[in-house]
């Protein structure tokens, strides 16, 4: 079988034929999708809400906000509507009031006074209201005295005037105000890395500002997303878990003048604690990266967001430095920033490399040695068992027990194995056992009366003649040589 690689845009198929040419040619494999993200990498969030019913009203009751959220166009065009519209109908109502009153037919007269002077049709109200709504007095149009109605006119145009004025002027001047663009200066690496840093498997992505103005109060967090499905069975697409980047040492509260690295240590809580170089060709999940401060220049809250998805993590890459001391000053090399060179890293994961670990440790040792010694110690006692069973029977019934050294040889044994135990622990743990009271001393001294109340027991009841030969002290120099050969091959 050979393969034949075809690019497509930006996906690839891979087409199998077969070495004879014959039959039909198999079915390509379907083009690989592009990745949806839910964060871009520009900050913005792939969201559309639909089906809201009678949840728009939601944003009416709030206009304020909802003009502010509105792209440029809208807002321009909602600007300029709302001051013509506005302009027009209260120009029409000057016409009507001149129109009513019959000051367009006597204008000319100059005997006459008009509610408005010098008004003779609508394009003349029209200037007349302009010169009043901005305060722009040529001196040949003004109001008189003799027209009540036009005064209201006139009080009511000032308030409504002054209404839409603080409406959209405040809400142009929040939209240009607005620390999005502030967002752009805020820069992102391209891509996350993966590598040992202190010893530890960190994942890490840089950060940095291209601005000499500082972001006060600068805070980083990050999430995983991930589908997810818990032990009842509900199925979770987005499934939002924190990584950590120092919130317990306080390292995501940022001094934002120089590019920073970010890290993430992939322990035991970490949602990586799985994740391996092999593992990571099958894992779907994303990063969204969260930077919050406040603009040094206004004081406004600014907020940039960024995305990595598992595509843009590299393994075993580490990024190269951007700071270089000059003559009197830090120097930062953005041509860099985005750069990355690859590290000698182990493909394992965390918890694979704790598992390798645990195998590997010389703890496992002593259990082995303990076992073989163990071993040896029961195949002494099956000897001395042979041994004793080689005993006549009156020297058997003199010992008192016949299992009396079996017993006595399994304590010392089980004693002997303790102490090596105790030699392969910890100092601190030897220096715990050693304390006096504890339950080893117990043992010996429980094993010691052990020992003695069954020899004692055993010259009680000996025989008078026996127990006079013994002289309450050792009895192998009162018996034959032969006797005394065999004690010492049972007791040595």
């Amino acid at each position: 079988m050979s393969a034949l690689r075809r690019k497509l845009g930006d996906d690839y198929q891979v087409v199998s034929t077969s070495a004879s040419g014959g039959g039909l040619p198999p079915p390509r494999a379907a083009p690989r999708g592009k990745r949806q993200r839910f964060v871009d990498k520009n900050g913005r969030c792939n969201v559309q809400h639909g089906n809201l019913g009678g949840e728009t009203s939601r944003y009416l009751s709030d206009l304020f906000t909802t003009l502010v959220d509105l792209k440029w166009r809208w807002n321009l065009f909602i600007f300029i509507l709302t001051y013509t519209v506005a302009w027009l109908f209260m120009a029409s109502m000057w016409w009507v009031i001149a129109y009513m009153r019959g000051d367009l037919n006597k204008a000319h007269d100059d005997s006459y006074t008009p509610c408005v002077a010098n008004v003779y049709n609508f394009p003349s109200a029209f200037l007349f209201f302009i010169e009043t709504e901005a305060t722009i007095g040529y001196g040949y149009r003004y109001i008189t005295d003799k027209c009540p109605e036009g005064i209201i006119l006139f009080l009511f145009q000032s308030i409504l005037g002054s209404i839409v004025d603080a409406f959209l002027i405040g809400c142009m001047f929040i939209k240009m105000s607005q620390p999005k663009k502030r967002a752009e200066t805020l820069m992102f690496s391209e891509h996350a890395a993966i590598s040992m840093r202190d010893g530890k498997l960190t994942l890490m992505f840089r950060v940095g500002n291209l601005r000499n103005s500082h972001m006060v109060s600068a805070q980083i967090r990050c999430k995983l997303l991930k589908s997810a499905q818990t032990p009842e069975g509900e199925f979770l697409p987005l499934d939002q878990l924190e990584l950590d980047v120092g919130f317990s040492t306080g390292a995501d509260q940022l001094f934002l003048v120089s590019p920073l690295t970010i890290c993430h240590v992939i322990d035991a809580k970490s949602p990586f604690y799985d994740l391996s170089q092999r593992s990571m060709q099958t894992e779907q999940f994303e990063i969204v990266v969260i930077l919050e401060g406040i603009v040094e220049t206004t004081g406004m809250t600014c907020q940039a967001r960024t995305s990595y998805t598992e595509d843009e993590v590299l393994w075993g890459h580490r990024f190269f430095p951007v700071i270089s001391l000059e003559e009197g000053f830090f120097k930062v090399d953005y041509s860099q920033f985005h750069a990355t060179f690859e590290v000698p890293t182990p493909p394992y994961s965390v918890k694979e490399q704790e598992e390798m670990l645990l195998m590997s440790s010389p703890l496992i040792a002593p259990a082995v040695s303990n076992s073989k010694e163990r071993n040896n110690s029961v195949e002494c006692l099956d000897g001395l068992d042979e041994v004793g069973t080689k005993l006549p029977s009156k020297l058997q019934k003199i010992t008192g027990r016949e299992d009396f050294p079996k017993k006595l040889l399994r304590m010392s044994s089980t004693t002997s194995e303790k102490a090596y135990s105790m030699g392969d622990l910890p100092m601190k743990l030897q220096r715990i056992s050693s304390v006096p009271g504890n339950s080893e001393e117990k043992l010996v001294s429980k094993t010691t009366k052990m020992i003695s109340d069954p020899i004692s027991q055993s010259v009680a009841d000996l025989p008078p003649k026996l127990q006079k030969l013994s002289g309450g002290g050792r009895m192998e120099g009162n018996l034959p040589p032969k006797l005394r050969k065999m004690n010492s091959d049972r007791f040595t």
